[in-house]
């Protein structure tokens, strides 16, 4: 194992937090499985349940004297483990029971009941759920908070301002409020439009109240007065009046009128603003409500909880004051609201998401006991008669299933999994699509500082739609994130740790994680640099507040594992980012010589390295297990995985770490995963490389690259396939899976077992039979002679095609293992129709070939364009091959100067045998890495002279050519020069296949590069005959249905300029729909005659066809004769 150097000045105070606790608390809050029934909060699915019980009939004014209240829920443990339903194609789920009480309030009657509710999927310790048997990942996602909105518009001279109430998402109406041309303040509910006035008036203010509220300002609301021309109007009246607006069909009826607008803005189960909503209403307009909504019904009247307020805000915004004072006499500050800033935009994690599909299904599932109460006899019902779960299952399966934030997870590598769960989506249900997406929602704004990685987001149609939480930050229990800072008390930094949301960090002046510090902690300059609203400024140390606590809070995990990242332009940072998740896993795991410090804490918090969970003695070690004896002589058995498949087909695999006898302390790392090397995340290979044009092979990003890394399995990887076969019943009887198959030799079922699947280990490549398969030919009716003599010499043998599962073209590998699913066995689950199902996972290893996509941690991505042996690459005056050449021209231009530096400390990392460690915006200098690589070369120097080493003639024209070229110093020794060319970063290198010294100096150092998962194996594809569209009789497109290549309407346009002619014929006839002469042409070549000419094609036929339906007679003709080209119905020939 490597020793590791750590680079860098700056201490860290806290450590990352767990990086999966965004998942992983959520669904433990949503479900408060620690708690006993009694204590649980009102929060997540207790809030669900409270929210729609107790259901009664009193609603639509009929009594049944029915009441269904619940007492408590219960989850009953899962059935089988998360690696069985894996295996079974289950879900990982538990079943959901809750206690309910059905009273009878005439007679006093109580029964009580536990019911079945359905099942609801749970959690896996990584933070992953399995769902019919593939791993998902629930995306959190970002929206609006609920609260009040005051937003501006330019109008003439000066601007108009609205304002918008916001509830939960789908939890009520959105209410705006704004002036028009005519300065009349129209309130907007449910496209409804009316005066405000109206509203004031149903609370029961009258028109010198009105007036009192916005005194100061009532020219502001002297047209709306006019416009409601309600003077003196009652609170009757008033409800009326808007009852007639916000119902205009219905008859206005008080009672009605009341009971209509108090399930619109007052009931708690209609409305509701949520924690969130109330909290950023009470602190924007310095409330004390406690209620989630609007208003209230309190001794026959309404009450207001919030609308006054806005209201007023709204007409001092309007009229340009800058201050209120709140009903509570508080000062609140008057201004427009910023909708990006994310103090008003919250996080819905997986619990609140499936809080509300609960919450869906319950709804639905209310209605229908509802009916069933009026329906039913009441003296019969009971909880389990009354409640039907078929609305709670289908909201959980469609949520789950799929949702737009129900994703496939993402396990291409341990990277990967664990950015996709710290995802967050803006799209989604509730939530934006791409086309209405605007610039400003997509953008970095000030507030992301610390919480949203500016970095991290994908490159296509949804950048800045979909993102990444920052390392350190964490989303509080309102949904809104939080970043952690120090506090600064007089100029002197503390370790007190402070979490604040985007508008609580508004109010502060802090500094940057790397202001230098003296070593009692007190500022070590007279001015600091530090920000206050995204602006910065140099402050004296007294009047700094708070100081970051990392520089790596700013960015994503995926972007802190780039070295001397703040040496890249950020638009190759993030190709680097996305790219590092797309990074097979390799046979040979090699962890980075040039680190971050965070691949450690990546491995660990992704679930897929095994760790000891407490201190003892390994006991036994195998390929397959640990067994760890603790302090009290109990053993502990941790069974790793072996070959599984990932949902991206790459190689779940954990290896151990410790031997028998070693001592493992608690929270210690036994056993690597996949793209683990010591439990630090290791998505590449180490590799010497040289920047310099090679003979035009390294043009427009291409990598050249040496066979010595095929031979040594550096890039290889295992990729896991599975195929699966079904025996259904069909019409003609059922098909079966054996080993007696029609027509085939001995040779082709060499491999098959006596029931027809292939056996483990066995080699298969493409056209193999992997499970031998039958099923019935149809049969015509026989003719009354066949059907005597069968009903003389009875039934002969029907029989039977293959319809075996081959190999696919492309694939093949050593059978892995082979599962076989019977109907009727315990816990197997197969589609309506099948028998049974075999299914038979194929490993394949991948050796990296030309073609195959590589990329290093910065952005610099390409193809390998050349593999060439050992002895042709260029190499270093000791004798060394370089591995892998790249372009220079792909440095400069895309300003990610992070790799070269990169290269230059691996360099040093190589030649001392040691690891460095170089966090992002804290990294080696550049005097430090050069003082390493002179050190370097001063020893290699001392060695030369001892062996008696002479200087070879051409390395010293290259140094004297540096020099010219200003490179070095001039007339320099030769040790001299070595020196200072190794200060550079540069080496003398010669060409392998002339040996000749290369002109000038070239960059040569070490870089961490990584095999994508974009493999030209998966894309390589050939057709020469195949299948048909039955519609166009043309070939079908796309690899998986083994198509061709299309040539559309341009390709032809470039053979018809080229004069082509022939060429273009054979194209568009017998390579595509001319049916005759295709099958002509392919008898002919396999006989080796001549190709006969093409016949007509099928479009034109269809062109004819279309011709005939506009009325037109289109013939053929030869001459003067006409030819036929259909059949005597009318079908093409």
């Amino acid at each position: 194992m490597r020793e590791i150097h750590k680079f860098g000045s700056i201490e860290e105070v806290i450590e990352l937090p767990n990086l999966t606790d965004i998942q992983i608390k959520s669904y433990n809050t949503f479900l408060q499985l620690g708690r006993a029934p009694a204590e649980r909060e009102n929060i997540g699915l207790q809030s669900a349940f409270r929210e729609v019980f107790p259901i009664d009939e009193t609603e639509r004014g009929r009594q049944t004297g029915l009441v269904l209240d619940f007492l408590e829920y219960t989850l009953h443990p899962p059935e089988f483990s998360p690696e069985e339903c894996r295996e079974k194609d289950l879900t990982y789920q538990a079943g959901l029971f809750a206690k309910l009480q059905l009273v009878h309030k005439d007679t006093g009657l109580i029964k009580e009941d536990q019911v079945f509710l359905g099942d609801l999927p749970l959690m896996t310790e990584d933070g992953s759920f399995v769902i019919n048997g593939a791993d998902r990942v629930i995306v959190s996602q970002i929206h609006r908070s609920p609260g009040a909105y005051f937003t501006g518009a330019p109008k003439g001279t000066g601007r108009t301002y609205m304002a918008s109430i916001i509830p939960m998402p789908k939890r009520g109406p959105w209410i705006e409020l704004e002036f028009d041309n005519a300065d009349v303040l129209w309130m907007k509910v449910n496209k409804k439009k009316f005066p405000f006035t109206l509203l004031l008036r149903v609370l029961g203010f009258g028109d010198a109240e009105i007036r009192g509220l916005f005194s100061g300002n009532e020219t502001l609301i002297e047209a709306t007065f006019e416009e409601d021309a309600a003077m003196g109007a009652t609170v009757e009246e008033a409800l009326l009046r808007l009852f007639t607006v916000l119902r205009p069909g219905d008859p206005p009826k008080v009672d009605k009128a009341i009971s209509y607008l108090y399930s619109l803005l007052a009931d708690p189960r209609r409305y509701d603003l949520g924690e969130a909503g109330r909290y950023k209403m009470n602190s924007k307009l310095g409330l004390t409500y406690q209620q989630s909504t609007l208003m209230g019904f309190e001794e026959g009247r309404f009450v207001d909880y919030g609308l006054v307020p806005t209201i007023q805000y709204l007409v001092k915004l309007q009229a340009g004051e800058t201050e209120m004072t709140s009903p509570a006499g508080e000062t609140v500050a008057v201004e427009e609201d910023d909708i990006d800033h994310l103090g008003n935009r919250r996080i819905r994690t997986v619990g609140e998401l499936v809080a509300d599909q609960i919450r869906v299904g319950l709804g639905r599932m209310a209605r229908g006991v509802r009916e069933r109460m009026l329906l039913g006899n009441p003296d019969a019902a009971t909880p389990q008669k009354l409640v039907n779960n078929r609305p709670i299952v289908a909201a959980l399966r469609e949520f789950f299933g799929r949702s737009q934030l129900s994703q496939f997870k993402d396990q291409v590598n341990p990277l990967s999994e664990l950015r996709h769960k710290r995802r967050i989506s803006a799209l989604g249900p509730g939530g934006l699509t791409r086309e209405r997406a605007g610039f400003d929602v997509r953008d970095v704004h000030r507030t992301h500082y610390g919480r949203i990685c500016p970095i991290e987001t994908p490159e296509g149609a949804n950048i800045g739609l979909i993102t990444s939480l920052a390392s350190y930050s964490r989303v509080n229990p309102l949904g809104f994130i939080e970043a952690p800072y120090r506090r600064v008390e007089n100029g002197r930094v503390t370790s007190d740790v402070q979490y604040m949301t985007a508008h609580e960090e508004d109010r502060y002046v802090i500094a940057q994680a790397n202001t230098p510090l003296t070593d009692d902690n007190r500022f070590a300059e007279e001015s600091v640099l530090t920000r206050r609203l995204g602006d910065p400024y140099y402050v004296p140390p007294e009047a700094v507040e708070f100081m970051d606590v990392s520089p790596k809070q700013i960015v994503s995990v995926p972007t802190s594992l780039i070295p001397f990242l703040e040496h890249d332009d950020a638009n190759r940072a993030l190709m680097g980012s996305n790219m590092q998740s797309q990074a097979v896993p390799l046979i040979k795991p090699d962890a980075p010589y040039v680190g971050t410090g965070v691949e450690e804490r990546v491995s660990r918090d992704s679930g897929t390295v095994v760790i000891a969970q407490e201190a003892g003695t390994v006991t036994f070690v195998d390929a397959s297990r640990i067994v760890i004896e603790n302090d009290r002589q109990v053993a502990r058995e941790y069974v790793l995985t072996r070959f599984q498949r990932s949902n991206q087909n790459t190689n779940l695999d954990q290896r151990p770490l410790v031997d028998v006898g070693d001592r493992v302390e608690a929270g210690q790392i036994i056993a690597d995963g996949p793209a683990s090397q010591n439990g630090r995340l290791a998505l590449g290979q180490n590799v010497l490389i040289a920047i310099m044009p090679f003979d035009g092979y390294n043009f427009e990003d291409a990598i050249v690259l040496s066979e010595r890394l095929v031979r040594s399995d550096a890039y290889t990887s295992v990729h896991i396939e599975k195929y699966e076969k079904e025996a259904r019943d069909t019409k003609l009887g059922p098909e079966k899976i054996t080993r007696d198959i029609p027509g085939l030799s001995e040779a082709a079922l060499r491999d098959l077992d006596e029931d027809g699947v292939v056996r483990i280990g066995a080699e298969v490549k493409q056209g193999d039979i992997l499970v031998g398969h039958t099923s019935f030919k149809g049969e015509t009716e026989p003719t009354p002679e066949e059907r005597l003599l069968r009903s003389i010499f009875g039934e002969k043998a029907r029989e039977v095609k293959d319809t075996s599962l081959r190999v696919p073209p492309g694939d093949g590998g050593i059978v892995l293992r082979t599962v076989r699913f019977r109907r009727g066995d315990p816990g197997v689950e197969l589609k309506p129709g099948v028998q049974e199902m075999v299914r038979v996972y194929v490993a394949q290893k991948r050796r990296l070939i030309e073609g195959d996509k590589l990329a290093n941690r910065h952005g610099n991505k390409g193809v390998v364009a050349k593999i060439l042996p050992p002895e042709d690459m260029p190499y270093l005056p000791d004798g060394t091959p370089v591995d892998l050449v790249f372009n220079p021209l792909g440095v400069p231009s895309r300003m990610n100067l992070g790799q070269i530096l990169e290269t230059h400390l691996g360099l040093a990392a190589f030649k001392n045998g040691v690891s460095y460690v170089t966090p992002v915006f804290d990294s080696a200098r550049e005097e430090e890495i050069k003082d390493l690589l002179e050190a370097v070369t001063e020893r290699e120097l001392a060695e030369e002279r001892e062996a008696g080493f002479v200087p070879d003639r051409r390395e010293q024209q290259v140094m004297r050519r540096a020099a010219k070229l200003g490179i070095i110093g001039r007339d320099l020794s030769y040790e001299e020069a070595r020196l200072a060319l190794a200060r550079t970063g540069k080496s003398v290198l010669y060409d392998g296949q002339t040996g000749e010294a290369i002109d000038a100096p070239i960059v040569v150092g070490v870089m961490y590069v990584m095999k994508l998962y974009h493999m030209v194996e998966d894309k390589m594809h050939a057709r020469s005959t195949g299948p048909y569209s039955l519609i166009t009789q043309q070939p079908l497109g796309g690899k998986a249905q083994f198509g061709g290549q299309r040539l559309g309407e341009m390709e032809c346009w470039a053979l018809q300029a080229h004069g082509a002619a022939h060429t273009l014929q054979e194209m568009l006839t017998i390579k595509s729909d001319d049916i005759d002469g295709r099958n002509a042409s392919y008898e002919a070549i396999v006989k080796g005659n001549d190709v006969l000419e093409p016949t007509i094609p099928e479009s034109f036929k269809v062109l004819v066809k279309e011709l005939h339906s506009l009325g037109l007679d289109v013939q053929v003709m030869d001459g003067e004769r006409p030819i036929s080209i259909f059949d005597e119905s009318g079908r093409g020939r």
